[in-house]
């Protein structure tokens, strides 16, 4: 169901230290690292985030993907959202940036968090 879900940091440095020890200790370590984001994880897959927040305030948004079987769900899932009235973040398109075959789509839910739909074999 989770594929992966990010938290949004007020003081990025301070917790990039601690989730390279925390995570590390128990055998995670960084398997993608980009200048405001880092994804730690097993086996050269990323699931669990920390992001630059400091900007956000106290109630920064949490990002969660949900694991979908194809692009045709992922579609489903952010015409659903649309059809709810959600924020349309980013609309289904393959993310080449994170791997080959990363197709996904963002919506902001009602509580503001940015939650997405993965597929992780597209074409």
């Amino acid at each position: 169901m989770i594929d992966h879900f990010g938290i949004n940091c007020a003081d990025y440095p301070k917790s990039q230290e601690f989730y390279d020890k925390v995570l590390g200790v128990l055998g995670y370590t960084r398997q993608m690292d980009y200048e405001v984001a880092i994804g730690y994880g097993k086996d050269g897959k990323p699931d669990f985030w920390i992001a630059e927040g400091k900007d956000m305030g106290p109630n920064r948004e949490i990002h969660v993907a949900f694991e979908a079987a194809n692009t045709e769900a992922v579609q489903a899932f952010y015409d659903a959202a649309l059809e709810l009235g959600a924020e349309p973040l980013h609309a289904p398109r393959l993310w080449p940036e994170y791997h080959p075959g990363y197709f996904g789509a963002f919506v902001r839910d009602p509580d503001g968090n940015n939650v997405e739909a993965v597929f992780h074999g597209a074409q």
